[in-house]
């Protein structure tokens, strides 16, 4: 049987980071091997080089077997032996050390270990030499190491994310290992050298702070670099059991200036641009629910466009959405921290938004990106930020604002916000009703039609979002 990779991991497959021996039973002896039609047995190692050794000596124990079996061999003597031989097998419970690495650590305990292991009658010499660090072991590219970070070390880490949330995960971390590609080679993982690494960082030294001409990039995105080839190259070999000197990636990185928030909008300009008028008639309604709401609940974008049917409670006594993590198999999502977990009362325009949208806004689930983009575009060229630095996302810091100038408590805003909380969390946080009529005091006045009314008006620009026809005049 020879339909693996290549003859050289023959029989070896691998279930969760764990390599496992399958052969098949040869049709001339499958009537008389319990096991037909497959051999399976786990090797319960992840390293390929011990996996290959131990593959070995079951082989050489599957091949003695059905040899005995076709010579028609007393069957109880050709058991005995196999059974021996696997427990030859099981007792290989070394992990891979190359002959180097034995001498420098100088562990005479282990290292008698092997060779007593190996001096056992009738083992194979491919495995005496994997268990003695003769055999090397395989060489992995950068590119592999990434694939069994993201399949196997990390994949736990990953199981709460929703599809566009690992991607976006993926995204980062796959364009850090792409640019070391390119800059310096696709290089066994194990061989990568400092000098390799002062190449990207060089490059993006020449992008940050060139010598000449205005910087291209900033220090975040040299450091999340380096930061994430430091991290996989520290994950991959400590999951593999290989002991690292030093990882060639410490200590570098650049110096960050202290991140500027993005400006809150005046409070006067969401009440006579956005509140009010047909400002935002040329916005889809979902995109324009999302936006609504986010002026009187201070979520998160991508907390607003995923919330789901069951995390909109408007028959409640006091109508509120509840922000939290997803762990439905088929549809999961996590949340940016443990203290975003959070119930919000709904108050002015944006109670009104779910009582338009109680399903959510379905458009635009796991879609936060392609929301952000398609809003801050259509403000631009409506001309409804007051300055070029001012976001969509500037609604969140106007409403955290607001609240403080209102004179609410500190603790309700940090925990609206999904702030920390610099103390051991006790209770609720206050009744939903006393924190409704917190909001209630800050809540600004808003047109009724302005939710649901349709485009009415051609922008000055093209807007983004679909047009559809308008609905009665609002009262």
């Amino acid at each position: 049987m020879r339909n693996n990779r290549n003859d050289q991991d023959r029989h070896l497959i691998q279930r969760r980071g764990i390599y496992h021996y399958k052969r098949r039973v040869p049709a001339i002896v499958s009537d008389m091997d319990a096991r037909s039609p497959h051999v399976r047995t786990s090797l319960k190692t992840s390293d390929l080089a011990l996996a290959r050794s131990k593959r070995d000596a079951l082989e050489a124990a599957d091949d003695q077997l059905w040899a005995s079996m076709i010579a028609d061999e007393p069957r109880a003597a050709a058991q005995a032996r196999y059974k021996a031989a696997v427990k030859r097998v099981e007792a290989m419970g070394f992990s891979y050390r190359s002959t180097e690495e034995m001498l420098v650590s100088r562990d005479m305990r282990d290292t008698l270990s092997r060779i007593e292991a190996v001096m056992e009658e009738r083992t194979p010499a491919s495995t005496s030499m994997a268990v003695l660090g003769v055999t090397k072991a395989p060489s992995v590219t950068l590119t592999e190491a990434f694939k069994v970070y993201t399949d196997e070390i990390v994949h736990d880490e990953l199981r709460g994310k929703s599809e566009s949330q690992k991607q976006s995960w993926k995204k980062v971390k796959q364009r850090a290992v792409n640019n070391f590609v390119e800059i310096v080679s696709d290089k066994a993982i194990s061989e990568i050298t400092r000098a390799d690494a002062l190449k990207l960082y060089n490059h993006w030294l020449n992008r940050i702070a060139p010598k000449k001409g205005r910087p291209t990039h900033k220090p975040t995105s040299g450091n999340r670099d380096l930061g994430n080839l430091r991290g996989l190259y520290e994950s991959y070999h400590k999951h593999q059991g290989i002991e690292i000197k030093q990882n060639p990636f410490d200590g570098l990185g650049f110096a960050e200036k202290t991140k500027r928030s993005r400006p809150p909008i005046p409070t006067e300009w969401i009440k006579t641009k956005l509140l009010a008028g047909d400002g935002l008639t040329g916005l889809n309604t979902e995109a324009r629910g999302v936006l609504l709401a986010m002026i009187e609940t201070g979520a998160r974008p991508s907390e607003l466009c995923n919330l789901q049917k069951t995390e909109i409670f408007l028959k409640a006594e006091v109508p509120y959405i509840r922000i939290e993590p997803r762990e439905d198999h088929d549809n999961p999502r996590e949340i940016k921290t443990e203290s975003s977990v959070r119930s919000v009362p709904l108050v002015g325009v944006a109670l009104a938004v779910f009582q338009a949208h109680p399903n959510g806004f379905p458009r635009y689930v796991n879609k936060e990106n392609s929301l952000t983009t398609a809003i801050n575009k259509y403000l631009r060229e409506s001309e409804l930020l007051p300055t070029d630095k001012h976001t969509f996302y500037s609604l969140r810091h106007s409403f955290e604002d607001r609240m403080k100038e209102g004179g609410l408590d500190e603790e309700l805003r940090r925990g609206l916000m999904g702030h920390t909380i610099q103390r051991p969390k006790y209770g609720s946080g206050g009744a939903l009703a006393w924190q409704r009529d917190e909001l209630n005091k800050i809540a600004l006045p808003f047109d009724a039609a302005i939710v649901l009314h349709a485009q009415t008006r051609r922008p000055t620009r093209r807007p983004t979002g679909e047009e559809t026809p308008p609905p009665p005049q609002a009262t």
